[in-house]
């Protein structure tokens, strides 16, 4: 049913208040030289929202002598996995290009990491594509797919094939029942780029029983085109899909189970190709004027309500679902990224906008969708990033994770340094990480984006993923919750 406009302005109305979790981040921080910064300004500098005289976060990040993580006084990291220079249960390499990951509670202490690998086309491109692992395999010719690595109490690390023969796998998200959906950022078709069956899907990883990944089956239920990130809301049982693809913007598009359908393990491979309803989002204002995309708004605390349109042909073998919609039917936004469900609705990214979007220009933005009542709200809104290879900016915001200790941290995907960074309650952004890893020479150094950023189940240790080579880290410190 449509969301009215009396509805809207009704649910709006107390929407202003914040949100109310752990990690609840409502008016969120933007970077040095944000939008809007005026409207937003939080406490007095040096402040941290409660009177103490303290920046927020750990402190300047200290340069690491072995050239990969630069961290706060105090921290500290380990290397877990290094494509090109660990190996696989099989003996065979890490595979590269490592993206999403999550982390899982695994048995005596055992912490179980499912980590993409988002490796396009075929396996003759890579020099480390995911080995194809017996009955694991979905397509022999693609070079994708995710690996589980096992982090023992005792600090030994193992690693193996979780599924393979994928495509892109960027995002995904983690499920309630204790699983991992693995999103392919590809429309490929059978026949394109080499590929000998159709890609676009999502699959789903359980890393705690090996068994239950043998013959991998998309969930055509969600749709075929450039997926990035998923979660489910595990009240209503629905899924929420972000699609980062251009020419035109991507979509935020929602999954409504089938009457009498209960998500469990295994449950989704029982799907039919079309159960459920697959619709995207379609915003308007207050004023009941419609949004086309995402990139107008220009204020923190912005808020849209949300209707959604029904997809035609979720499959999409002719046209590509965000093709089908006609001017007026649907909001688009630009490279929209990262999720994660949390203070009872999803947080997701939109990179950034620049001439292919309608809008202001901007350098990411945080938006937070609350499904009771129906409505986005911007929480991040990061101002274009004038010297990217400076310290202090931040721009592309990619994977994001909701902290135990409070607040937001993201993962950035931008130009120039590449960093971890938190945003915190009362509306401020401080470093926890930088990538130091030059890829590039001396004179022209290039630094890979962050992905992969999640915490373990009991909160002690933040893990991040290099994207190149690949490089999976676990950082442990000093973390505090801010009064």
């Amino acid at each position: 049913m449509p969301l009215s406009r009396r509805e809207f302005t009704a649910r709006t109305a107390t929407a202003g208040a914040g949100l109310a979790l752990t990690g609840t981040v409502a008016a969120l921080a933007t970077a040095p030289g944000a939008l809007a910064a005026d409207e937003t300004a939080g406490p007095a500098a040096g402040e941290d929202g409660h009177g103490d005289r303290c920046a927020p976060g750990y402190g300047p990040l200290l340069p690491d002598p072995a050239g990969i993580l630069a961290l706060p006084a105090g921290f500290s990291y380990r290397v877990l996995t290094h494509s090109g220079v660990t190996t696989l249960e099989s003996g065979e390499p890490t595979p590269e290009k490592h993206d999403g990951t999550a982390a899982f509670e695994g048995p005596r202490g055992v912490t179980l990491l499912v980590n993409n690998h988002e490796l396009k086309g075929r396996r003759s491109s890579w020099a480390r594509p995911v080995p194809l692992a017996e009955g694991l395999v979905y397509d022999p010719a693609a070079a994708g797919g995710c690996t589980v690595v096992e982090v023992r109490r005792g600090g030994e690390v193992a690693e193996w094939v979780g599924i393979a023969g994928t495509s892109t796998n960027c995002a995904g998200g983690t499920t309630p029942w204790g699983t991992w959906l693995t999103c392919e950022e590809t429309e490929d078709l059978a026949g394109r780029n080499g590929m000998t069956k159709d890609h676009g899907y999502v699959f789903e990883v359980d890393p705690h029983d090996r068994r239950a990944n043998r013959d991998p089956r998309p969930v055509k239920a969600f749709g075929r085109y450039a997926h990035e990130a998923v979660v489910i809301d595990p009240k209503r049982g629905h899924a929420y899909l972000t699609e980062d693809a251009s020419g035109p913007n991507g979509l935020l598009y929602r999954w409504v189970p089938p009457q009498g359908f209960r998500h469990g393990r295994g449950r989704l491979r029982t799907l039919a190709d079309d159960a459920g309803v697959l619709q995207a989002a379609k915003c308007f204002d207050s004023a009941g004027r419609f949004v086309d995309d995402l990139s107008r708004a220009t204020r923190i605390g912005t808020v849209y309500g949300v209707d959604w349109a029904d997809v035609p042909d979720r499959d999409a073998r002719t046209v590509p679902v965000r093709k089908q919609f006609g001017e007026g039917a649907v909001t688009r936004a630009r490279k929209l990224e990262g999720m994660w469900w949390a203070d009872g609705g999803a947080y997701f990214v939109s990179s950034y906008a620049r001439e292919e979007s309608p809008g202001a220009a901007h350098d990411g933005q945080v938006w937070f969708y609350d499904p009771k009542r129906r409505t986005v709200r911007l929480t991040v809104l990061l101002g274009v990033n004038a010297d990217p290879s400076a310290d202090g900016g931040y721009d592309g915001p990619d994977n994001i994770t909701v902290s135990p200790y409070g607040g937001l941290v993201i993962a950035e995907d931008g130009s120039g340094l590449q960093h971890l960074f938190g945003a915190t309650e009362s509306g401020r952004t401080y470093p926890l990480a930088r990538n130091e890893l030059n890829i590039g020479t001396a004179e022209e150094p290039e630094y890979s984006e962050f992905a992969g950023v999640c915490f373990s189940p009991d909160g002690r240790t933040l893990f991040a993923c290099i994207q190149e080579p690949g490089v999976m880290v676990a950082v442990t410190g000093p973390w505090r919750r801010k009064r």
